[in-house]
């Protein structure tokens, strides 16, 4: 794959999780309220959201960021969605697939954290400490 696709899979990625969000809180309040899941999916928005994000900024510290991205994505399709489909559906036996999920963001981290670049530009375009 390359960046320019990596990029608008993150931007798909944030765009779902704000219009999920807003369906949850608008669309399916009532059902999320019935089975008190309401929390729950604002969790799963909030950390798609988040990771959503987190894959972008991976991508604009440069190349060979795609683990991190990777990472962050299996995250947001195991925690964010097993969330989703637990609240909307109130079926338990998603619950032990939000784990993993949890996992992979925190692999994510190490796996940003390890392939920082030397180097990160500054906001005024010379290199930073």
């Amino acid at each position: 794959m390359n960046r320019t696709l990596w990029m608008r899979l993150a931007g798909v990625s944030g765009f779902l999780a704000v219009a999920l969000g807003a369906f949850g809180a608008h669309g399916l309040k009532d059902l999320l309220t019935r089975h008190d899941t309401l929390a729950v999916w604002e969790t799963a928005a909030q950390y798609h959201l988040i990771h959503s994000v987190a894959m972008l900024v991976s991508l604009a510290l440069g190349a060979n960021r795609w683990r991190p991205w990777l990472w962050f994505l299996a995250g947001n399709l195991a925690f964010s969605g097993s969330l989703y489909f637990l609240a909307a559906l109130n079926v338990k036996w998603f619950g032990p697939i939000t784990p993993i999920g949890g996992l992979c963001y925190l692999v994510g981290w190490l796996a940003l954290a390890r392939n920082a670049p030397r180097q990160v530009p500054a906001a005024n375009g010379h290199s930073g400490d």
